[in-house]
């Protein structure tokens, strides 16, 4: 009865001891509200459904100064310029610094800048000399009056011609045809479920495509941050910033099919110095969405803006007032970081508190160890009372009969951090 003795007084301290709180790892503070400079729009935007709220988890990745709906910018640093967009990031692309941004992880419908994450899905798995085949389904759900290439059903063209079309004229078509080739026997739900999957890959798990091209579709969101970290990925291949820099590629004929000329439709091409390229979008639902990059004095910095307005600047001129505004700071400003692929990530599903306001990151959770620890000892002492009178007996293991060892832990899933 000894062990029975000392398990018992170790319980007893155990549930007398004050209790120390665990703290889930997901969970982060919302940084202080301070609301984002905005300037009123000649006419007020549509009405809009609201996105759905910011899981916790996902409110602070990159730092917690970016787990805000408003505005998130250096100590010290000017102000921000005033811009009718809803969301913006501006992030230096080398050294992965977030500079600032205006809720930078909230929710927003992405119009044409979603193309971008196609280009980061399938560039690396499309050869650029193949030539594939335009059908009918390519082109059978699109509005004519959409941005198209103007590809041809039974048309032949490269995919390197329908990576300009869709880079220079935001070509809802080649959108479709890329979607439909680089997602093998799934087709073109294939290809959106590879976007998806490209997402993930690259930590902006805030990102939900519905359709390659960036139309309008059921549950189709992302973030101005998200937008980074897939600027980050597409600028890192060289055959990417070629696209995207050129102003004029010519498409070549075919059998049965004419050439054309297609013309870049981003102008901060010819009238923002050290522009190295953009996609540009608009949706009635989206609004104006924008992601840029330019360079200057050997930086490179991303803008990504989501939900401007036409006027007083329109999506490119607040680009431009944002990038002017980054390049003034000092280099090594930041309120934040771009995660990269290889970093681990928690994919535990953390369930918001109830009563939390928009913009604020859910409190952390705390589970009292001495609850936990005295529940364990509670069955080893259990198991003893059990074990006793069997003990008493002086009933032994056979020598023969095997022991199981515990579970290896290379045989374990790893916990992640």
């Amino acid at each position: 009865m000894t062990a029975i003795r000392i398990t018992a007084v170790a319980l007893s301290a155990l549930l007398t001891t004050p209790a120390v709180v665990a703290e889930s790892p997901t969970r982060a503070a919302a940084a202080p509200y301070v609301p984002c400079p905005t300037v009123k729009p000649p006419a007020p935007p549509p009405a809009a459904p609201s996105p759905p709220p910011v899981r916790p988890a996902d409110q602070a990745v990159g730092g917690e100064a970016l787990a805000t709906a408003g505005l998130s910018i250096p100590a010290g640093a000017p102000m921000a310029p005033a811009v009718t967009a809803t969301s913006w990031v501006v992030a230096d692309l080398d050294s992965g610094a977030v500079l600032g941004g205006c809720g930078p992880h909230e929710l927003r419908t992405p119009a044409s800048v979603q193309k971008m994450l196609l280009a980061a899905t399938l560039m690396p798995r499309l050869d650029p000399a193949q030539v594939v085949e335009v059908t009918r389904a390519d082109l059978q759900d699109l509005d004519p009056a959409s941005s198209l290439m103007g590809v041809a059903e039974g048309g032949r063209y490269s995919i390197e011609s329908l990576w300009l079309g869709l880079l220079l004229k935001s070509g809802n078509d080649a959108a479709n045809v890329l979607a439909r080739v680089g997602g093998g026997t799934a087709g073109r739900q294939g290809g959106v479920q590879a976007m998806n999957d490209e997402a993930h890959r690259l930590g902006a798990n805030q990102t939900h495509a519905a359709t390659p091209s960036g139309l309008d579709g059921p549950g189709q969101y992302t973030s101005a941050y998200d937008l980074a970290l897939i600027a980050r990925a597409t600028y890192a291949r060289a055959d990417f910033r070629r696209y995207i820099a050129t102003r004029v590629a010519e498409i070549p004929a075919a059998p049965g099919t004419p050439g054309f000329a297609i013309t870049h439709d981003n102008t901060l091409l010819d009238h923002y110095a050290g522009t190295l390229g953009g996609k540009t979008g608009f949706t009635d639902l989206a609004r104006q969405t924008y992601v840029g990059v330019a360079e200057r004095n050997g930086r490179r910095l991303a803008v990504t803006l989501l939900g401007a307005e036409t006027a007083p600047l329109g999506s490119l001129g607040e680009s431009a007032a944002l990038l002017d505004w980054g390049f003034a700071l000092s280099p090594n400003a930041s309120v934040g970081r771009l995660v990269t692929p290889d970093e681990k990530k928690d994919e535990r599903p953390v369930a918001a508190v109830k009563g939390e306001r928009h913009g604020q990151a859910a409190s952390s959770s705390a589970v009292p160890l001495r609850t936990a620890l005295g529940a364990g000892v509670a069955v080893v002492l259990a198991v003893l009372l059990l074990a006793a009178p069997w003990r008493r007996k002086g009933v032994r293991r056979a020598a023969d009969q095997p022991v199981l060892s515990p579970q290896s832990g290379a045989d374990r899933s790893p916990s992640e951090p």
